[in-house]
This record gives structure tokens, sequence and C-alpha cells, in this order.
């Protein structure tokens, strides 16, 4: 990891990816000309509209999508809203509860009859029914940093006839993410992928595209954006591009080279340092280790004192729902476990012989994972 961390300026104390990700010097060297080419009175409007294609080409390589099935836009909560507005009348959607509010109170809002049903994650699989028209979820859970069991919710899904859609959000950049198990991903690509904030993207199969009104039309929904600039808009895109808005130009000049870096990572390697260094503060800490593992941990914190124990110690962190929360990413290492068990005032025996059991399961070389999505076993 550390060829990937060296594309970053900072990182270190830095234990918040999970609420805003660090710019690569390649971001912010690509913004910077940007602003400045605009500045001097020479705004690259078409070298913006290149950005946007290798941005897209980039994520779909990242959550392995064909590219023709990805659309760009701004907001999780505006991709949602999308698909909320083309649930049938009465119809009923299934959210775990306590899921990121942009995923769930598009569907709660929608009228028409349609119906919100919330259910403990763990238990999401099991609570669908032929009446669920369709099943919403984050694969990683903002709150807690848990990981949905997403094979045994599209297995589900699909016996049930119901539709899936995932948000990504939480996931891509440190999970291997396989966009094309559901009906339906979004993903604000600002925190793990490390874009400006302003870029996000939908994936929708062709048979669930079908089913969706393109209520957001403009001028970039068109099959040539250039051509559809004033009245109607003109003919619409014949893939997922028709759900496309507008672009935040200066935001996806410094989110291509992001995405352009993480679609070239090695994944796994990826995931393994990351959900490694997570296993690390877990132990020192004395937390049992999550069934499918996660890159956040959280652990409960209602008096807000284990973050200011952070913060006074100049680290970043984050407090969600009640609860303290930091994230591991690929600028961080293990200084920055230690950094973090000390201001928590961690035990440092107990801290040491943890710390020894992971490093030596690290470097065994035939451990086991399993694919948190296919549940499939693998080796590193």
């Amino acid at each position: 990891m550390s060829s990937l961390a060296s594309r970053f300026a900072g990182g270190r104390d830095y234990l918040a990816a999970c609420t805003v990700g660090l710019p690569s010097r390649d971001t912010v060297d690509a913004v910077r000309a940007d602003l400045d080419a605009a500045a001097s009175g020479r705004p690259d409007v078409a070298a913006a509209s290149r950005a946007v294609d290798d941005a897209r080409a980039s994520y779909a390589r990242l959550v392995h999508s064909p590219v023709g099935e990805v659309a760009i836009a701004s907001q999780t909560s505006v991709m949602v809203s999308l698909i909320a507005a083309s649930v049938p009348d009465g119809a009923e959607v299934l959210c775990p509860e306590g899921d990121f509010s942009s995923l769930v109170a598009p569907f709660a809002l929608a009228g028409r009859g349609v119906r919100l049903r919330t259910v403990p994650l763990v238990g999401l699989a099991d609570a669908v029914t032929d009446d669920t028209w369709l099943v919403a979820f984050s694969l990683v859970q903002s709150a807690t940093g848990e990981v949905a069991d997403a094979a045994g919710i599209a297995a589900a899904a699909a016996r049930s006839g119901a539709r899936t859609l995932c948000d990504l959000t939480q996931a891509a950049g440190w999970l291997p993410v396989d966009a094309t198990l559901f009906d339906a991903t979004v993903c604000h690509a600002y925190k793990w992928l490390c874009c400006p904030r302003g870029v996000g993207f939908l994936t929708v199969r062709p048979d669930f595209a079908r089913l969706l009104r393109p209520v957001q039309a403009g001028w970039y929904s068109g099959d040539d954006p250039w051509a559809s600039c004033y009245g109607t808009g003109g003919m619409l895109a014949a893939d997922a591009r028709r759900f496309d808005v507008s672009p935040a130009w200066q935001a996806f000049v410094g989110a291509a080279p992001a995405l352009r870096m993480f679609a070239d990572a090695d994944i796994t390697e990826l995931y393994t340092h990351t959900t490694g260094l997570a296993a690390r503060f877990r132990a020192g800490l004395g937390l049992a280790q999550p069934e499918r593992p996660s890159a956040i941990v959280t652990w409960p914190d209602a008096t807000g004192e284990a973050l200011a124990q952070l913060t006074a110690h100049g680290i970043t962190a984050s407090g969600r729902a009640g609860r303290a929360r930091v994230a591991f990413h690929v600028f961080n290492d293990v200084s920055d476990v230690d950094r973090a068990l000390d201001a928590l005032g961690a035990e440092g025996e107990r801290r040491a012989e943890s710390a020894h059991r992971t490093l030596t399961s690290e470097n065994r070389g035939a451990a086991s994972l399993v694919h948190p999505l296919t549940g499939l076993s693998y080796s590193i």
C-alpha cells in the first residue's frame, strides 16, 4: 500500500474517510490547473467533458459494471429519488432500520401509497416477501460500519421477485464490489474514493432501467448533450446516460484521476490493508471482531468522551448515532492505530498482545478471506 499511500500528501492521524476522503496529489493538481486556466480566461470545457467520460469509465471498471449501465450524478438522494419516482403506487420498499437518510427518505416521502418497511439489517434477507417490490440498503452501514450480507439479500430478493438497490457510498474504494449483483446501485464518491464532493454514480441493469422514468432529464441526458440544449432536449441517450444530470465540471476534473487510481489498484490488497488495521484497533480496545470485516470501527460513546479524547490528541474521527467512529484507509498505517489506542488509554499490554496476533496472521501467507459479496473464500 506504500505506493498508493504516497499519492496523498497527508493522512497521518486522519481516521475519517467515512466522513470525507482526502484528495490525492493528482486530484489537487488537476483542480488547480483547471482553476488556473479558468482564472486566466481560458476555461477548458472540452477537457472537463473528457474528465466526465474518464471518471465514468474508471468507476465502471472499479465496480465491474458495463460502462453503458453507469449514469453520473451529484448526490445520493438525487439518484435514489429517481428510483423512488418509479416505484409503483402502493408498492412496498424494504430498508434496514437506521440506514442513511439519503437512501431511506425518498421512499418515505414518495407518496402515492408507497409503503416503507424497515427491519434490522441482520434480518433483512428474511424479511423479503412476495409483496416487496424493492429492497434498498447500504452495503456498509454509515452509523455502525456493519457490512451487509449482500449475497444473501440479493438471493432472497430474486426468490421473491423483488428488485434491489444497493448504496455503495461507504464501500467502494476499500471493499470488493460487483454492481451487477443488484438491479441498481448508487454511490457518492467523495468518501472512500477521495473525489471532490458533487460526484456520484448510478448503475442500473437494462431491464430495470426500462421501468424508470428519467424525471430529472436535462441537456446532459441527451444522446448528444451538445445537441440537446434547448426545448425538450431531443432524443434521450439509449443507455444509462439518459439518467445523467449536468456534471459539476471542476468536481469531475478532480474525480477523474482519483477514480483511475482506485480502479487501477489491487482491491484485494486494499481490502486486506484497511480491514487489517481495523481488526488491530478492535483488538486493542477489546471489541469483538465482526462476522464480515469492515474498515469502519464504531463503539458506544453516548457522552462523546471517546471522540473528545481522540480530538484532544490531534486525531480526526467522527461520531454518529451515539457512537464513536474511526475509519482506516490507504493513507493510514499501524502507527495511526497505535496512536488512536494511546489516545483512548487502551491497555498497552493487551494492545501489544493483540498487535502480535494481528501481525502473525497477516504474515502467514496462506490466510483465507471470505468475499463480502459472493460469500466465496479466496487466499491472500
